[in-house]
């Protein structure tokens, strides 16, 4: 009778946990499309198409790997979808457009398109100076040790990191114009400048040649970035539908 009764216990909880599980991955594939639609990854550079993406990218680290600024991430369940496909956090560390674009090089599958060959074929996305109540360009607020603390807390093992945060301290005490001095597009006045307002007051202008790489959120002393990067689109697609 006892051994009877634990041979129903093992198969209620086998079953049980079974059906936990299947109610789970039932809602993450009927979920996904709904995650998809809400949140967009910044990916590497030369990324295809986000489905098309999705289908080549084998998830083999490969890009991370050759990656010389530790740019590149994997995503993990946390990320709602699309699970060990490599992304970029900007906030974190942005994309450093390294001239021969080892990560797309590294690509095996064609996630990474090899025709981007270069900086300037690159479009992962589109800087937006989306809060300028926290731009110190704007309050005339010179730059703070602490407030680039955060950005030496990222790994920084290699000379081209170091050569990063080198030129970053060098901003210590002086009125800010990080985003555009360190923009690492060939010609970064073509997709990032400092202006001066009809008031006299500087600020940021993004402008067409801006790929999205992620830098100037990164390096933004701003306790909340004034810059924000906004993956998949070109200037075309945002600025002109934001002037519609």
């Amino acid at each position: 009778m006892a051994l009877h009764v634990k041979q129903e216990r093992r198969e209620f909880i086998q079953y049980s946990t079974l059906g936990i599980l299947g109610l789970v991955l039932g809602a993450g594939v009927v979920g996904a499309p709904y995650l998809k639609a809400r949140e967009t990854h910044l990916r590497p550079p030369g990324a295809v198409e986000e489905d098309r993406f999705l289908s080549l990218c084998i998830k083999c680290g490969q890009c991370l790997q050759v990656c010389p600024y530790h740019a590149i991430k994997l995503s993990d369940i946390a990320k709602g979808y699309g699970m060990g496909t490599p992304y970029i956090e900007a906030r974190e560390r942005g994309c450093y457009l390294c001239g021969p674009l080892p990560c797309v090089l590294a690509c095996p599958t064609g996630a990474l398109d090899h025709h981007a060959e270069k900086p300037e074929d690159v479009k992962m996305g589109i800087a937006v100076f989306a809060f300028p109540e926290t731009c110190l360009a704007m309050t005339n607020t010179t730059v703070h040790k602490h407030q680039i603390e955060r950005i030496y807390k990222h790994p920084h093992t290699r000379k081209l990191e170091e050569d990063v945060l080198k030129k970053l301290s060098t901003y210590e005490g002086k009125n800010c114009t990080i985003c555009a001095d360190m923009c690492p597009f060939p010609n970064p006045l073509s997709a990032i400048e400092m202006i001066v307002t009809e008031d006299g007051i500087k600020k940021p202008k993004i402008n067409q040649n801006c790929v999205g790489c992620g830098v100037c959120e990164e390096l933004c002393p701003a306790s909340s970035p004034s810059i924000v990067i906004k993956p998949r689109e070109t200037y075309e697609s945002y600025y002109q539908k934001e002037h519609v």
